[in-house]
């Protein structure tokens, strides 16, 4: 990623966080943080990386709200950079929270010397470390 393009991807960060909390009154869009965004190099399509902190269907709802909401949050951008092109957004669910939070809990546990019980293939965590 270049300075600028990782410059770019802070802005509209900072922006999307700024647009979210302030011009939308969605109620699927409570517990969420934009973790980072990824932008293609010509500035065309932009990854944004979401971190939930809700249950699964919470999830799936805000991930839901986000695509619904994501030409509002394009034509906001348009305002606020000043390039020639805005990007287009995707929004990805970002499980690496969860995965450190997963791992901290798998930490205390070997630390009280508790063995955790497994995590059932059908959960989605049934990854091994």
């Amino acid at each position: 990623m270049t300075r600028r393009t990782e410059r770019i991807s802070n802005v509209i960060q900072r922006d999307l966080g700024e647009f979210v909390q302030r011009e939308l009154s969605d109620p699927r869009l409570a517990f969420l943080t934009f973790s980072r965004v990824e932008i293609t190099p010509e500035l065309s399509q932009a990854k944004v990386f979401v971190s939930v902190m809700a249950s699964e269907k919470e999830t799936q709802e805000t991930m839901a709200a986000l695509a619904d909401h994501a030409g509002r949050m394009r034509t906001y951008l348009s305002k606020r950079l000043m390039t020639r092109t805005v990007p287009r957004l995707h929004f990805i669910l970002d499980k690496n929270l969860d995965h450190g939070f997963r791992i901290a809990e798998l930490l205390k546990d070997l630390d009280t010397g508790k063995t955790p019980p497994p995590k059932t293939p059908e959960s989605g965590e049934g990854e091994t470390l």
